[in-house]
């Protein structure tokens, strides 16, 4: 019989080894318990955790950050598991989820949600990379940099593009955070500007780093400049760069059959697919 019980410090190295066994889908929940631990209460990304157990050994888990962000491996889970685990999201404020898509999909059911619900509901074809295989022979010319000061009308610009265009963010609330993705931009060292001539072409970022492995997300060509390997070369560039410090594999999910072509030229290969959800407004009360 399956046990549920909250997660405890003493239980992170065996929640570290499971999500281990299952990387390419497990970035997010691996990169936030790594910075946060358990127990924070003030960082948006932090993570409340539950375990699913069997016979002592864990074969499942949802992560919940404090920003309502729902993030899930259980490959194991039957109905019962997952009845187990919407009830406890239940009384808490969700704002959106991700996981391996048939997870997703098998939680979504669980707590009822509609479509309507959605603001925005993807799944998308995850690929892997190990980084001796990284093909960087189809790249345009050009460099990648860190963001600068200079740069930050630009970033607000393009961040406010990908918020309405790949996530169906409402105008006011896609520029709010814009402006806000863009100061975190320039304040840290995640993303990178793909440029030719002094002009960027293109971003690109890792939205979860682990010493081995990296999660791309965040790639981003404004509409006037597609179709010219600019994200490509960004992303290529940017993971060479990574290789150089050690970084060994990547994983990203596809956006377009464009995307997934250009990712493939890198030596990127399908490993299945994953879903993220947002909700047009949290659902459940809040914690």
């Amino acid at each position: 019989m399956t046990d549920m019980n909250p997660a405890r410090d003493a239980d992170l190295p065996e929640v570290e080894a499971f999500l281990a066994d299952h990387a390419p889908t497990s970035m997010l929940l691996r990169a936030n318990l790594r910075r946060y631990g358990l127990g924070d209460r003030r960082s948006p990304r932090a993570v409340s955790l539950v375990l699913l157990r069997d016979d002592g050994r864990i074969t499942g888990l949802l992560g919940m950050t404090n920003a309502g962000f729902a993030m899930l491996q259980a490959p194991m889970a039957g109905g019962d598991e997952w009845q187990d685990l919407a009830r406890w999201l239940g009384g808490r404020r969700l704002a959106g989820l991700t996981g391996e898509s048939g997870q997703a999909a098998a939680l979504i059911a669980a707590l009822g949600l509609p479509e309507s619900a959605f603001l925005h509901r993807a799944t998308e074809p995850l690929y892997h990379l190990d980084l001796a295989a990284l093909d960087l022979s189809t790249l345009a010319p050009g460099t990648i940099r860190r963001p600068r000061e200079r740069d930050r009308d630009l970033l607000t610009a393009w961040y406010t593009g990908f918020e309405a265009s790949a996530l169906n963010t409402p105008p006011a609330l896609a520029a709010e955070r814009g402006a806000d993705r863009a100061d975190l931009a320039i304040d840290g060292d995640h993303v990178r500007l793909f440029e030719r001539d002094e002009t960027p072409l293109a971003m690109t970022a890792f939205n979860a780093e682990l010493p081995e492995i990296v999660q791309v997300g965040g790639v981003y060509t404004p509409p006037e400049g597609r179709n010219r390997r600019a994200a490509r070369s960004a992303v290529g560039l940017h993971l060479a760069e990574a290789r150089r410090y050690g970084v060994r594999q990547a994983v990203l999910a596809a956006a377009s059959p464009a995307a997934c072509r250009s990712y493939e030229t890198l030596g990127f290969r399908p490993v299945g697919q994953m879903t993220l959800a947002l909700l047009h407004a949290p659902a459940g009360a809040a914690p």
